[in-house]
């Protein structure tokens, strides 16, 4: 049974919730549509509004993915069932330009992107956070697995207690200011809490699948969004060793991320220990267009250099510090030694034991040493050097 108590608590809002208008962001999920319950069951006034992130015509055609059409009507249906009123926001000119184009972009660079994050950063936690704020609201809620603590004042964000569905990897970039008033309902559920809800209300969401490509990206083909937004920037080159012997081609270098195993294209070598026989991708040479391939071995980083900091704790002391670090969303965390420039939101990471296929444009997300469920904040990696890599930087 749910403690309505806990997740009135949980608001951190003074005064009875009726006093209080609070915007659930919908993707026409379950998630986000079991915070839209937990809330009017709460008592607090409850407004839906959803994002079309594209043309409608496209949308209407396109399912299993976060604000698609489907998902739109989706959430309409679970506003009409929870009578709350609900808003449908185009943001399709800015996403495009905001998202898509910096993923296909990223891609051309030579990075892996992760449009999730710059989805937070530049639509969901700034216009659709104003907008909300138009609305009156005292807070805005979303349905991410993440816990916002307030300690002494000061709002915290902690993993979800749910490690399988943990979302602060995602939310790094979440500022002091936008937690201020930001509010995460479901933190402290497991997902199969979640859908007994969903359940319990009848919602027409209760069995529905988790999304698991990106938005824009049909059936997980990134390359083929990429060659379609930006049709004649993608040459075919060479696929090289590490010494610069030519093994085969490639039709472009979106085809391949950092650490790379399978689908590289090249067939088994004679003559090669078995130590080195398995092939990985080192690196993207997107100057020479090559992409470059070896052992393992070649993949170790011992050092990330990481860009547009975001810090949710108080600034410390000292500039070097312990950190627990989080390179993908679901690698485990490994130890490593941050120094911070606060000033330029620069920092540079050592780690403890050297990491493997650790890729550029990807995020590292730090979590304290002591307690690591708090979330202290991260940032874009911007140079990842291994053997191979360490003469580009």
């Amino acid at each position: 049974m749910i403690n309505l108590k806990q997740v009135i608590k949980d608001m951190d809002l003074a005064g009875k919730p009726s006093d209080h208008r609070i915007v659930v962001a919908m993707s026409g999920g379950v998630d986000s549509s079991v915070t839209a319950a937990l809330l009017v069951d709460a008592g607090f006034d409850v407004v839906g509004l959803t994002m079309q992130l594209y043309d409608h015509g496209n949308a209407l055609q396109k399912k299993g993915a976060c604000c698609a059409g489907s998902d739109i009507n989706d959430a309409r249906l679970v506003a009409d069932k929870l009578k709350i009123p609900h808003y449908v926001l185009n943001y399709e000119n800015l996403f495009q330009d905001k998202v898509i184009n910096d993923f296909a972009d990223a891609y051309l660079r030579g990075e892996t992107p992760i449009p999730c994050i710059r989805c937070n950063q530049t639509v969901k936690f700034t216009d659709m956070f104003e907008r909300a704020k138009r609305l009156g609201a005292s807070a805005m809620a979303t349905g991410h697995y993440i816990r916002r603590k307030n300690k002494s004042g000061i709002p915290s964000l902690y993993k979800g207690i749910d490690d399988l569905k943990d979302q602060s990897y995602f939310l790094f970039a979440t500022t002091k200011n936008q937690l201020d008033f930001l509010r995460f309902p479901l933190g402290s559920l497991t997902k199969e809490e979640t859908r007994l809800i969903a359940r319990r209300h009848n919602l027409n969401v209760a069995e529905k699948p988790d999304s698991q490509d990106i938005c824009f990206v049909p059936e997980g083909k990134y390359a083929d969004i990429v060659r379609k937004l930006r049709p004649g920037s993608i040459d075919a080159g060479n696929i090289v060793d590490v010494e610069g012997k030519v093994l085969g081609q490639h039709n472009g270098i979106i085809d391949y991320t950092i650490g790379q195993r399978k689908g590289i294209g090249i067939g088994g070598r004679k003559g090669i220990a078995d130590k080195d026989s398995l092939l990985y991708v080192i690196a993207l040479d997107t100057k020479n267009n090559n992409v470059i391939v070896g052992p393992r071995n070649f993949l170790a980083c011992k050092k990330i250099k990481v860009t547009e900091c975001n810090w949710i704790i108080k600034q410390p002391k000292n500039s070097k510090f312990k950190v627990l670090v989080k390179l993908r969303n679901s690698s485990k965390p490994v130890n490593g030694e941050v120094e911070v420039n606060f000033q330029t939101g620069l920092s540079n990471l050592y780690f403890d034991e050297p990491q493997f296929g650790v890729s550029t444009g990807q995020a590292a997300v730090f979590y304290n040493t002591k307690e690591y469920s708090h979330v202290l904040g991260g940032g874009w990696i911007t140079e990842a050097p291994n053997i191979v890599t360490s003469s580009y930087y």
